[in-house]
């Protein structure tokens, strides 16, 4: 059998296992995904399985900031099949002309998604998805339990004196003023009183002990007991218990930055059949339960968070829901807006 024949065979091969009655030809025999390092669409045993159903290898290039991640999609076209795009991004990409417009008709787990999110308008614009919601979750609280034994209900605990040198925040101006904004009782995504916001922050800097700026950073802080409280991924605070620490994560009162990641197909891929099957298995209840195992983001898809277990730690953060009510998502900010968030920031620390 020669290779063009083995190719089609496998292209049937992953309609009949990935995409039930539906007929997706998948030709490609390597795709590339870009993303963060770490995040799921690299775990081994799900690019394994992918490869063993279909015969399309997964190849992976990481990005560190969603800046380097539009930055890469626009100087390297055709280099990339899937790239993970947060949602306060994905208009962008779409009006750069970076990603495809996605055909989901023989994408069956896509049926599954929670309307919320995979409707979400800041991915399905005009009618047209130009991201699949993959996963969410929410920046909000961490505390060591041993040192905070009733976990917290409010971002004032980031300002409590009783805390002072024991706090830490990520080092990110949007991040931080959205923070601020949202413990004076503004609306993050429009957020009216800059100079409110600024003091705040002032404020806050001498409860600070660190900065951190990735999950390893907040970890290895956490673990030499450099701070007791702080701003943390939900996500991350599901791995860190599974590593056991002794981490407690919460959703306060005044609310916590919400995030939706979805995987999009850049609009200069040439295997757009096998990125449409790979997202598709990206977001299978198959994968992602054994993903969250692992401690996961919360899926987008309703069915796959219905199976997993009682236990698992965000089936449990997000089970009620006035606190999911309580997630503000990101939407999306101008070039403008986020310099200027940008330069608030780096004031208030070259002020301490």
């Amino acid at each position: 059998m020669n290779r063009i024949n083995r190719r089609m065979m496998v292209g049937a091969m992953t309609a009949a296992i990935l995409t039930g009655s539906t007929t997706l030809a998948v030709a490609a025999g390597e795709i590339r995904v870009l993303n963060w390092q770490g995040y799921g669409t690299d775990e081994a045993f799900a690019t394994e399985a992918f490869e063993k159903k279909t015969g399309v290898k997964v190849v992976h290039d990481y990005f560190t900031s969603e800046q380097e991640m539009l930055t890469k999609l626009r100087t390297n076209p055709g280099a990339y099949d899937v790239v993970l795009v947060n949602s306060a991004f994905t208009g962008q990409a779409k009006a750069e002309g970076l990603i495809a417009k996605i055909d989901t008709a023989d994408m069956p787990n896509v049926k599954d998604l929670a309307p919320s999110m995979g409707q979400n308008p800041d991915l399905v614009m005009g009618g047209d998805v130009y991201g699949v919601a993959w996963t969410w979750g929410a920046t909000g609280l961490a505390v060591n339990k041993d040192a905070v034994t009733t976990p917290p209900t409010s971002l004032a605990i980031l300002w409590d004196p009783q805390y002072a040198g024991k706090v830490s925040i990520r080092d990110d101006g949007v991040e931080a003023v959205q923070f601020a904004a949202l413990a004076l009782g503004q609306d993050m995504n429009d957020i009216k009183d800059l100079e409110a916001v600024k003091a705040k922050l002032k404020a806050l800097m001498p409860q600070i002990k660190t900065f951190w700026s990735s999950e390893n950073d907040w970890n290895q802080f956490f673990s030499a007991g450099d701070f007791t409280v702080s701003t943390f991924w939900s996500g991350g605070a599901g791995r860190s218990i599974t590593k056991g620490l002794p981490v407690a994560f919460a959703v306060p009162q005044e609310g916590a930055v919400g995030w939706l990641d979805s995987l999009a197909i850049p609009a200069a891929s040439k295997n757009q059949d096998a990125a449409r099957a790979f997202i598709n298995w990206m977001i299978d209840p198959e994968f992602y339960v054994q993903w969250a195992a692992k401690g996961a983001p919360s899926s987008a898809n309703a069915k796959a968070n219905a199976a997993l277990p009682e236990s698992d730690f965000n089936k449990q953060a997000f089970a009620d829901p006035a606190v999911v009510e309580r997630v503000k998502f990101m939407k999306p900010l101008s070039d403008e807006t986020r310099k200027i968030y940008t330069e608030l920031w780096q004031d208030v620390k070259a002020a301490q």
